[in-house]
């Protein structure tokens, strides 16, 4: 076997020169390099923004959502949406493993959950089985290569494999909101009604105590009951994220009048940045998980109001994120629970 680089270049076909994150197309053979894995894929998780965008485009028809995912990876070599360059994440059971990897805490046979996104993972599709708009999720028979700087968690024996992807798909969030947030802080959550949001206001409720503030902005009356009868904030506030004034007016009423110390975007639209920035305070943070988010809108908006903010790209990795949000719901029965029932 040949070693590639750790880092997938090896893979790029254009242009060169760049990561595979970066590449518009990149290799799919499923050969593997000496440093490789190579994982039978069964599930797709979309990324929240780009299925939202592919359904859209293709008016919820289950029939050309797969065809437009079978056409971006056919002639991207992965799942990488071009509009909104995002990608997912996969469950699968490992096949193959590369002679250069073989002191990794991994066999064959292993069930896991990629921690890297499909945005940059070589992935051929032989056919999707199944679409499930309602959770974002794509059933297929397919085949990945994890590289060997890829992060994956290996799925758990106490909970369902799905109701774990459905966790893991965002795991992001709530490991860097648990790193974020400090006791007595105010904290505005966008778009608390979905995983990410749900994940992260459970987090955000344990870190601020209780002299801490949660406030969860979301669309609908029946949104705000359920997050403030699951205890998952303090204070909620209907609003679309598209309309920031509204936004700032809303949380300051909600907050006596004060701006908040940290927002968090779980949105999944474009055009939302203002929203997240407005109703922090000088020296506060705003932390973007949406990946419909334009950073370059984010800093000249911010530069536009005089807004001296921290602005913290949504990275989908910190240390120990899969350990946190499996361990949310354990700890949780209320959101295993709403978990079970939603996401599964």
């Amino acid at each position: 076997m040949t070693k590639g680089c750790k880092y997938g270049t090896h893979r790029v076909i254009e242009p060169k020169g760049v990561l595979t994150q970066a590449a518009y197309k990149i290799d799919n053979n499923m050969d593997i390099y000496s440093n490789e894995i190579l994982v039978d894929v069964q599930a797709l998780n979309i990324d929240s923004a780009s299925f939202t965008q592919i359904e859209k485009e293709a008016e919820g028809d289950s029939y050309k959502i797969a065809e437009k995912i079978m056409s971006i990876v056919n002639e991207r070599g992965k799942m990488q949406n071009p509009v909104t360059g995002s990608g997912g994440m996969f469950i699968g059971t490992v096949s193959k493993i590369g002679e250069d990897l073989k002191d990794i805490d991994l066999k064959v046979g292993d069930r896991i959950a990629s921690l890297v996104s499909l945005s940059l993972t070589p992935l051929k599709i032989e056919k999707i089985l199944n679409i499930k708009k309602d959770i974002d999720r794509v059933e297929v028979k397919a085949q990945a290569i994890l590289f060997e700087s890829a992060i994956y968690a290996k799925l758990p024996s106490d909970m369902s494999e799905n109701l774990a992807l459905a966790a893991l798909d965002v795991a992001g969030a709530p490991a860097q909101t648990a790193k974020l947030v400090r006791p007595g802080q105010s904290v505005l959550i966008l778009g608390a009604a979905g995983k990410s949001g749900m994940l992260c206001c459970y987090e955000a409720m344990k870190r601020v105590g209780p002299t801490g503030k949660v406030i969860a902005m979301v669309r609908k009356d029946s949104q705000a009951k359920e997050l403030k009868d699951w205890k998952l904030c303090h204070e909620t506030i209907i609003s679309d994220a598209t309309v920031p004034m509204d936004v700032l007016n809303k949380t300051l009423a909600a907050n006596g009048g004060k701006e908040v110390d940290i927002s968090i975007s779980c949105v999944n639209i474009p055009n939302t940045e203002m929203s997240c920035i407005l109703p922090v305070k000088d020296e506060g943070i705003v932390y973007f998980f949406s990946m419909a988010t334009s950073f370059t809108k984010a800093a000249l908006g911010a530069e536009g109001i005089g807004k001296d903010v921290t602005m913290i790209v949504g990275n989908g990795y910190t240390k120990d994120h899969a350990a946190i949000t499996l361990e949310e719901l354990r700890e949780s029965e209320t959101l295993r629970n709403i978990f079970q029932n939603r996401y599964i």
